[in-house]
């Protein structure tokens, strides 16, 4: 089968917006684990739609016979082992200076530097790259740490953290258009205070990037405004506080509510009973979780027992746009996922005209 004979899915309301945008102004996105069927054919499909540069990462004489394999054409993706990439004395003599300031030297920085991971995000960091999506054969945790290793935190943001992009029209009472973006789905355990408010705010402004539209933020809890008084509410009360004082002082237009339980947050007639001031008067778009457990398993359930879409994911809090995808990862939600990455990408390069931040 080729891929001209696979039917993919039509956008939907988020993936029309994201096409959009990127088809005026396209982006290179690097996938850090190119020897994978689904990156091959999603990658040609990108290029087919004209949204995206893929860069695909492996051994090109792997990824090359994949794709005849597949009958699937590598027209206008870059594939590139980093093992003889060009670029790969550079970064090994960017990451031995980077490492003498921090006060270390590195052992082996070309086999450090060859890593896939790392690779990408250093090309992210050096802007040889617009975006990284990563994860589809690696696990979490080694995407984290090049993450962090290499790209410059994002000052506004508390640290890394994660949000995962739904879509599901099928379903009532999904966000005000259909979709949902939750956070922190992948990163951390218990959040705190500071971080829950941080993730709230910095989540809404990127919901509103993606839809268009000022966003309702949902702070989550088995209480609403104090039904059920327990130190765990009570932090998430706390930090929903704390998240519109930050709203606030950045001018941010968004609602943040919380703590509030979910049903109140998506149905509005639950809304109306348990909320006597009927601030439940829209569906949020944005549901901000009380720790990972509860982010990691909702977002499970809604994806495997209620049929929505996946896309993400998006990882949080760094200075250039990045994605880490389950090992189950479709070539639909690849798509998906590198799109929101590379509008991501765009609003990067918006507020950072000149591409290097100082």
């Amino acid at each position: 089968m080729t891929t001209s004979d696979i039917q993919f899915p039509e956008a939907n309301e988020l993936t029309k917006h994201l096409f959009s945008a990127l088809k005026r102004h396209p982006k290179r996105i690097v996938f850090t684990e190119g020897e994978d069927e689904r990156v091959i054919r999603a990658s040609a499909q990108l290029v087919k739609m004209k949204i995206i540069v893929p860069i695909l990462l492996g051994d090109k004489n792997r990824i090359r016979a994949l794709a005849v394999q597949l009958g699937v054409s590598l027209k206008s993706v870059n594939v590139m082992d980093p093992n003889l990439a060009s670029d790969l004395n550079l970064f090994c003599k960017r990451l031995e200076r980077v490492e003498r300031y921090r006060g270390r030297v590195v052992a082996d920085a070309r086999g450090m530097m060859a890593r896939p991971h790392n690779f990408a995000a250093m090309m992210l960091q050096y802007g040889q790259a617009d975006g990284m999506v990563s994860g589809n054969k690696a696990n979490p945790a080694s995407i984290y740490r090049s993450l962090i290793h290499f790209i410059k935190k994002d000052p506004n943001a508390p640290k890394l953290f994660s949000v995962v992009a739904m879509v599901a029209p099928h379903l009532k009472s999904f966000g005000s258009e259909g979709m949902l973006f939750l956070t922190d789905c992948g990163v951390n355990p218990v959040p705190t205070v500071e971080d829950l408010a941080g993730f709230a705010v910095e989540t809404g402004k990127l919901a509103e990037h993606f839809m268009g539209q000022t966003p309702r933020v949902a702070m989550l809890s088995h209480s609403t405004h104090g039904s059920m008084p327990t130190d765990s509410s009570k932090r998430v009360a706390a930090a929903a506080i704390l998240a519109r004082d930050k709203a606030s002082k950045q001018r941010l237009n968004m609602t943040i509510d919380g703590e509030i339980q979910a049903d109140v947050a998506l149905d509005l007639l639950a809304a109306e009973v348990k909320v006597k001031d009927k601030r439940g008067e829209k569906s949020a778009d944005v549901l901000v979780f009380p720790n990972l457990d509860s982010a990691h398993i909702s977002f499970k359930l809604l994806e495997h027992v209620a049929g929505a879409q996946v896309y993400g994911h998006l990882l949080c809090g760094l200075t250039r746009p990045a994605a880490q995808v389950p090992k189950t990862v479709s070539v639909e939600s690849l798509i998906g996922t590198a799109a929101l990455v590379g509008v991501e990408a765009i609003k990067f390069r918006e507020i950072y005209p000149e591409g290097e931040l100082a």
